[in-house]
């Protein structure tokens, strides 16, 4: 069953330095998402990526077609769809005299919620952290911390954006594990990444976008197996990157 949806998504900016004139960085998107995945929408800077992933969080209007969670319109009833999710943000700016058990005590009360934040910390692996303030965090640690704002409210579907950009090995793998943690426990999740790492990993199903569209969809493996050509000396087959670059014919641009 569908708990994300999409139909013909669109957004579109003004064309820089050309009055009247608009560019696409989304054309024309559709999606479903089964309750219960993980998804991921993979593709370099500026395919559409993070765009695509606001207009599903209410955080960026819609100009064509329209999106639901669960049912609910993100276009008609943004609210009621923002009750129901978790967002984690490629940045987030907090109070910066408050420290970690004092912010998720403050999120907590925003959704009427009143949970000792130390267990949303544990569960995070950053109880030993309670009192720190989250500029003495490492930028794993913070992001991780992000992940425990986004989940103060126990959200239906968790958002994901780019959650292990600029990261070192270790810290990466580490949020890997929690999002793996997160999904085992029943919870959808959709995140953006151009990390092939990460989506071969992560991801029961992705997407590959470029230039505003989906250009290919289905598991990993299949994507695998149908678009990337074998590599030489290699037994089976290529991998996501080859993927990649044999439907969009480029690498990934930083």
């Amino acid at each position: 069953m569908s708990i994300v949806k999409t139909e013909n998504l669109h957004k579109k900016y003004p064309e820089p330095g050309k009055k009247k004139e608009f560019f696409y960085a989304v054309n024309g998107t559709s999606l479903s998402i089964e309750a219960g995945e993980i998804y991921g929408i993979l593709g370099p800077n500026g395919a559409g990526k993070t765009t695509t992933l606001e207009m599903m969080e209410g955080l960026t209007d819609i100009d064509e077609g329209d999106a639901w969670v669960d049912g609910i319109s993100v276009k008609q009833e943004p609210y009621k769809v923002k009750k129901i999710i978790g967002v984690q943000l490629q940045a987030n700016e907090y109070f910066d005299h408050l420290n970690l058990s004092e912010l998720i005590a403050l999120f907590s009360q925003l959704y009427n919620r009143h949970d000792d934040p130390l267990d949303l910390l544990d569960h995070v692996n950053l109880k030993e952290k309670a009192q720190a303030k989250p500029k003495e965090l490492s930028g794993g640690q913070q992001q991780r911390f992000s992940i425990a704002c986004a989940l103060v409210h126990e959200p239906k579907v968790l958002f994901l954006d780019e959650p292990t950009t600029g990261l070192d090995p270790q810290a990466k793998r580490n949020i890997w594990e929690l999002v793996k943690n997160l999904n085992n426990k029943g919870m959808t999740i959709v995140l953006t990444t151009h990390n092939m790492e990460e989506a071969e990993y992560l991801c029961n199903r992705l997407a590959i976008m470029d230039h505003g569209k989906i250009i290919a969809e289905g598991k990993p493996q299949d994507l695998i197996l149908s678009h990337a050509p074998e590599p030489p000396q290699a037994p089976l087959h290529g991998n996501l990157e080859d993927v990649f670059l044999a439907l969009t014919g480029t690498g990934l641009r930083e």
